[in-house]
């Protein structure tokens, strides 16, 4: 049964989130009647990625024809690495950061291959990718956050159709990380727990939002979902830190991903969707052990309005109960 219209508090960030079933559409509604548009493979320029490179590859795996996964530099980067220090400094009554940062691509073989999609190998290897080239960042005294993340489908801002992701590397903590390393910061230090720990064990008492779950990683739709369909990733092991994952907690993480996506597109057939990783910065380690980094995955099913807009409340139509099971084929 949907629940009637309430507000519900995040543990972490402390916002409210406005919670409305009566007033969204049906469940089945909500999965797209459109078959996403397949482009052609001739014009791919991700076919050839060291011409659609804005330089030279900087990982390639493996090496030769047979690559499977490329990194490059984005030839159209919003952060760039100009020898500009990282400071801040003031412009009239503003401060102001210059734009100094790396800005890659991660494009994998197959044109059609998302990540729900790749072979089980493939997949891991993508994530190697992505944590060997968070580790090449880590010596930049200018870089203070890596962020990674994945748009599939022109809703969710992919402009181009050849699965690719991408790493952003930036001179400060960008504020929706910011709001959760310091909700979470606020919470052990009240509480003397991890507050995404203790979410992680509230949901498997419950049982009713989980998703998914292996030897060492968990999704589930969280009790106070911002979005309709949202769903979060954690390995169960209290981690703080993406780049210091084992192989086999990572492996954990990459098989609840795919999983997961796959039962999102078979549900809600194939919608768009962004997935993005949170963890902790890059400097400064030893003052962000409280947090516990994730993936969170946004389906674009609805868009943001004037309420939304106007007020910074996000309104869910969708009962986070109900998506995990319709996510789940239970519907």
């Amino acid at each position: 049964m949907s629940i009637n219209n309430e507000l519900r508090q995040d543990l972490v960030s402390g916002d409210w989130i406005l919670f409305s079933p009566k007033r969204g559409r049906r469940p089945n509604e909500f999965k797209e009647k459109k078959k996403r548009a397949r482009a052609s493979i001739v014009n791919c320029v991700f076919e050839r990625p060291r011409k659609a490179s804005g330089g030279n590859p900087i990982l390639i795996s493996p090496l030769g024809d047979d690559w499977r996964v490329q990194l490059v530099p984005n030839r159209y980067p919003a952060l760039t690495h100009n020898g500009l220090r990282h400071k801040i400094y003031k412009r009239g009554p503003y401060a102001v950061v210059p734009g100094t940062g790396h800005h890659d691509l991660v494009i994998t073989k197959n044109h059609d291959d998302n990540f729900s999609k790749l072979s089980e190998d493939d997949a891991n290897l993508l994530f190697r990718v992505f944590r060997d080239r968070y580790l090449m960042l880590l010596d930049d005294d200018d870089i203070r956050y890596v962020s990674i993340f994945h748009n599939w489908g022109p809703k969710a801002g992919a402009s181009i159709y050849h699965p690719h992701y991408q790493v952003i590397a930036l001179p400060v903590v960008p504020p929706d990380v910011e709001h959760s390393l310091s909700g979470s910061k606020k919470y052990f230090r009240n509480n003397r727990i991890c507050v995404h720990c203790l979410q992680i064990k509230w949901e498997k008492q419950q049982k009713k939002r989980v998703i998914f779950e292996n030897s060492c990683a968990i999704a589930f739709a969280p009790f106070v979902s911002r979005s309709e369909f949202e769903i979060r990733l954690f390995p169960k092991k209290h981690l703080p830190f993406f780049e210091d994952t084992s192989e086999v907690e990572l492996g954990c993480m990459v098989h609840a991903l795919q999983k997961v996506l796959r039962l999102l597109e078979k549900s809600l057939k194939d919608p768009d969707y962004n997935f993005f990783i949170h963890t902790a910065p890059v400097k400064n380690k030893q003052e962000f052990r409280h947090y516990h980094w994730h993936v969170e995955i946004q389906p674009k099913i609805t868009l943001a309005a004037g309420f939304e807009l106007g007020t910074g409340m996000e309104i869910n139509v969708v009962d986070p109960d109900e998506a995990a099971r319709i996510i789940k084929g239970n519907d």
